[in-house]
């Protein structure tokens, strides 16, 4: 596994619980050696026990020598990042062509099956053959596409549970082989989509453009609701119910964010205008959704009566999701530094992302839990829906505001309880509420 990032990782400790030997590789010394000493250098609920456990048995292994790790290996994943572009939004493939061209010194004539698992655009797979063909003889090697659908806070269940397996290849014995390798899963009926190398790999950008595009649809379905009197969790169940639809991500919140959709979505427009077949419905969803990340400023100020100059805010949940570190595009990242330049004291707290955006974030009282961050605000809000933040103990948290004030841009909490704990309750796509 080329790569002990989130993928790589997580995609290693995984293949290594299926009874696999597995070396994760990585250029990144000091990565690799607080891997090895046990220190994950991700939150992910449960990976760190898994990690632990494989590299008792001495199935999993790490090394800062992925060239040694290639040539020994029967297959190899390419597991790096694919940022974007600047400038033009495209996946940047150099890492992905940097590992291309070192497996193709690294192998041998022995048969290698060398696999994408990072999210790459349509014909990188090609390329990645074209890159080994230079160096390598024909039939010494296949190229495959294998993309991960890896939801983080929820990765290894996803991994070992999955909808299903994408494979995109071009040669019989890669099908074989990889198979082979997600053989345990045959035994729960996981479906293995067999296609081939461009169709894979857009498969995967598909599928997180049309979630986000559910996302925004829902988050526009909200604005609406609060100009005509209805309820977007109503409007969301109901139509959630119809099969055709499904109830997944169509809950109403300040915008996606993470490191996927954002730069997934500006991926598959950028390939698309290429191409010559623009995808319009998807640049639309970039747009809005971008926009609405920076209305939530916007929308907490009218919480506080017009103006939050002098005003002192909290905010509860920093990351772009429960259940991770990660902070990459999160709504925080807008939401934050526009109250401060409004004039607003900010307090913050997030159970896992704090270090993080400690690093990202200027300016912000940084608070050792959600108390402590509400004490003496004119307003709470909360970014994201950590479970420590659904049961908040509600007269506690009045007594220490001083003013009731709450915006909830996840709608965790029902309006009519808010109201009668006291509350001016501001949601997403639902009226407002004032206590009593």
């Amino acid at each position: 596994m080329l790569g002990a990032g989130y993928v790589g990782l997580v995609s290693g400790a995984c293949f290594s619980e299926f009874g696999i030997d597995v070396v994760v590789a990585d250029t990144d010394a000091a990565r690799i050696a607080r891997l090895e000493a046990g220190d994950i250098p991700i939150y992910e609920p449960g990976l760190e026990p898994l990690v632990a456990a494989n590299v008792a048995t001495g199935r999993l292994a790490f090394t800062d020598d992925p060239a040694a790790a290639a040539a020994a290996a029967d297959i190899v994943f390419i597991a790096v990042g694919t940022p974007s572009r600047r400038g033009d939004g495209h996946a940047d493939l150099r890492y992905v062509y940097e590992v291309a061209d070192e497996i193709a010194r690294a192998i041998g004539d022995r048969y290698t099956l060398i696999v994408t698992k990072s999210t790459v655009p349509v014909g990188t797979g090609r390329e990645i053959r074209r890159i080994i063909a230079r160096r390598r003889p024909a039939g010494s090697f296949d190229v495959a596409a294998n993309p991960e659908f890896l939801r983080e806070g929820s990765a290894i269940e996803d991994f070992m549970r999955p909808d299903r397996v994408i494979v995109g290849i071009d040669a019989p014995r890669a099908a074989e082989r990889l198979r082979a390798l997600y053989r345990p899963l045959s035994l729960r009926d996981t479906p293995m989509v067999f296609t081939d190398l461009e169709t894979a790999e857009l498969i995967k950008y598909a599928t997180n453009a049309f979630l986000a595009t559910k996302i925004t649809f829902i988050n526009e379905m909200a604005d609406l609701c609060e100009k005509v009197g209805a309820d977007v969790q109503g409007v969301a169940r109901g139509i959630g119910l119809d099969g055709r639809i499904g109830d997944k991500f169509l809950h109403a919140g300040p915008g996606y964010g993470g490191s996927c959709f954002p730069k997934d979505t500006m991926a598959l427009v950028s390939t698309a205008r290429d191409a010559g077949a623009p995808t319009r419905l998807v640049e639309t969803v970039i747009a809005v959704n971008d926009a609405r990340k920076q209305g939530m400023v916007a929308r907490i100020v009218r919480a506080c009566g017009g103006a939050v100059d002098g005003k002192a805010v909290a905010v509860l949940g920093l990351t772009f999701k429960p259940n991770t570190d990660d902070m990459r595009e999160s709504p925080s990242l807008d939401i934050l530094p526009g109250l401060i330049e409004r004039g607003a004291a900010v307090r913050a707290f997030d159970p896992k992302g704090m270090d993080e955006a400690k690093r990202l974030l200027n300016g912000v009282d940084w608070c050792g839990n959600a108390f402590d961050a509400m004490t003496g605000a004119d307003c709470l809000v909360i970014v994201t829906e950590w479970n420590e933040f659904r049961t908040l103990d509600l007269a506690r948290v009045k007594s220490l505001m001083r003013t009731p004030v709450i915006v909830d841009l996840r709608n965790i909490y029902p309006p009519d309880e808010m109201r009668a704990a006291g509350f001016a309750y501001h949601g997403i796509g639902r009226a407002a509420v004032e206590g009593g």
